[in-house]
């Protein structure tokens, strides 16, 4: 029998853990010579303060649940999938090339190709790890970590010998056609007749990302797939005892993971660039290393750890534009949130099995 209830193990665990990262982020801000409540004021009023705000958190938000989700299956199958990031550039690869050899007639019919080719680029860029890991024993993190800087040079080998257009200076791709531009989260909404700002890049991504935690879901906890996964990442002893095979286990693990990696590019190379340019993960590959951790790996806590980061990324350009701190300091912060919700977990979790332990001889 767990010691803990289960929400206190989603919620309360935490949600401690948020609040001693806040603690210490104040202290750091008081350190600077600034005011915490003026910082938390303004992160507030420019990240969720109005649509605009709420236009770029959601739209960093999207990029982090496609990473956060592809580190969550990784770790279900007890794999260490630092590759997103990589994973992530060669998906807006597969994207560009999509968006630009096919003249498509409606962006909803390239939006669909796209998706293809930017899971099937990301799959393939994790296939090769995993390949390695089970078939020769290669550890997972360091062939991840090392592809990652395989792919941007791969990228930038691209970007600037074979995709820049002719007489252009910057490595980048061309413009893609207005036909497969994606429609923004204000079109949707003018729909219901909901006001919202059309200076920002969320757009139908968002809603890409959140069937993804569903589809993500389902996929772990009702399917046959999903509870082997599970099981190998629990003891990989007794998955082979029970007739689960690990070299398979391992390759489709690591190709969902790629492929949902890849996909953060229809958010950010085809929803908000439109085009395809070096450098445009911005490292959300490693955030979502963090929004898995604090998530616990399951889809709805994924979803709103994306929501917390997305809200740190625009509440922090909010500071650097507004006040004299830093927009490093964000960066900061979002270490002491990993800190806190990933490698101190017992530090807050521990204390908590005492007391709810307690609390149940007490009434025993």
């Amino acid at each position: 029998m767990d010691v803990m209830p289960k929400w206190a193990e989603v919620v309360l665990v935490p949600l401690i853990s948020l609040l001693l990262a806040a603690i210490l982020s104040a202290l750091v801000i008081l350190g600077i010579g600034e005011d915490p409540w003026e910082a938390v004021t303004i992160m507030v009023k420019g990240s969720i303060g109005n649509s605009y705000g709420w236009g770029y958190t959601l739209y960093y938000a999207t990029n982090f649940m496609f990473t956060g989700l592809a580190v969550s299956v990784a770790f279900h199958a007890r794999m260490f999938n630092i590759g997103g990031e990589g994973q992530a550039m060669l998906g807006g690869l597969g994207v560009a090339l999509v968006c630009l050899m096919i003249p498509w007639p409606h962006w909803s019919i390239a939006l669909i190709f796209a998706m293809l080719g930017a899971a099937a680029f990301g799959a393939f860029w994790a296939a090769i790890p995993a390949w390695l890991q089970a078939k020769r024993g290669s550890h997972i993190v360091i062939t991840t970590i090392m592809f990652n800087f395989i792919a941007a040079a791969v990228l930038n080998y691209m970007l600037v010998n074979v995709l820049r257009p002719q007489g252009a200076m910057d490595p980048a791709t061309a413009r893609f056609p207005e036909t497969v531009n994606l429609p923004g989260i204000h079109d949707i909404l003018a729909l219901v007749g909901i006001p919202f700002s059309k200076s920002t890049p969320a757009n139908i991504s968002l809603f890409i990302a959140i069937i993804a935690c569903v589809l993500i879901w389902f996929l772990i906890w009702r399917t046959r797939l999903g509870y082997e996964i599970r099981a190998f990442g629990l003891s990989e002893t007794a998955a082979r005892y029970a007739g689960i095979s690990s070299v398979k286990i391992t390759m489709v693990a690591m190709l969902i993971s790629g492929g949902l990696a890849g996909l953060m590019a229809i958010n950010n190379v085809m929803g908000e660039a439109e085009r395809l340019v070096l450098n445009a993960t911005e490292g959300a590959g490693f955030i979502g290393i963090a929004v898995a951790l604090m998530g616990r790996s399951h889809p709805f806590g994924v979803f709103l750890a994306a929501i917390l980061f997305g809200f740190l990324y625009q509440g922090g350009a909010e500071l650097a534009l507004w006040t004299s701190i830093p927009r490093e300091l964000i960066v900061v912060i979002q270490a002491l949130v990993i800190l806190f919700t990933g490698a101190l977990d017992n530090m807050v979790r521990m204390p908590l099995e005492k007391l709810f332990l307690a609390t149940r001889r007490k009434g025993a």
